[in-house]
């Protein structure tokens, strides 16, 4: 079976399911796109991962685990999507240390928070692309647009088990640039990434 890379395209906050969020994972050849829900922390992580400048004074666990296998060698090669079962979808880490390879199951989730960190390639079979890819309405074919533009991407194309899935709105975008800077600071001095990946999100629109 043949492999396509991914990239991340976004990620959304849900408020139709509480805690859950939105990750978009994008063809790099194409146009469809991968929709998976993870939770707040996982989508903590990768936010964080995503953007450079937000740093938790404790590292988190994705983190930690980047730590660990530096000290012994460990890299992640790759992470390859390769299997969904009834709405959930199984995930691969390729390690190697001392040029032994070796594969690790995981959570989709965890694997791309990870990724991020290993500057790891993400990849799915063509057969997963294919069952569970979508193509946005609102996507051209010459749109290209980096992560931090793709805050106005509308999860409403989108459907996870039949429920509607809208990008989040909140009452940051009434606030001054430097009152965003300082409530970003502050949420993460206080750890709550949630909060400062939603700030950040909307700094990135002005």
């Amino acid at each position: 079976m043949s492999l396509v890379r991914l990239n991340i395209k976004g990620i959304s906050y849900s408020q139709t399911q509480s805690g859950a969020y939105a990750l978009i994972l994008s063809e790099v050849d194409g146009k469809r796109k991968l929709p998976i829900v993870i939770g707040a922390f996982e989508a903590q992580s990768i936010a964080i991962a995503l953007e450079k400048e937000i740093e938790p004074p404790r590292p988190l666990t994705h983190d930690l685990f980047k730590s660990f296998s530096d000290r012994f060698d460990i890299i992640v090669k790759q992470v390859i999507i390769h299997k969904l079962i009834d709405g959930v979808f199984y995930a691969s880490l390729v390690c190697e240390r001392n040029k032994v390879e070796e594969i690790i199951d995981s959570r989709t989730s965890d694997a791309i928070a990870l990724a991020l960190r290993f500057s790891a390639p993400i990849f799915t079979y063509k057969t997963i692309l294919e069952k569970a890819g979508i193509i946005l309405k609102n996507d051209s074919e010459n749109q290209e647009n980096d992560i931090s533009s793709n805050d106005d991407l509308m999860f409403d194309d989108l459907k996870f088990e039949k429920e509607k899935v809208e990008s989040n709105k909140d009452s940051y975008n009434t606030k001054t640039i430097e009152q965003l800077h300082q409530l970003l600071t502050k949420a993460v001095a206080g750890e709550d990434y949630e909060a400062a990946a939603k700030i950040r999100d909307e700094i990135s629109k002005r």
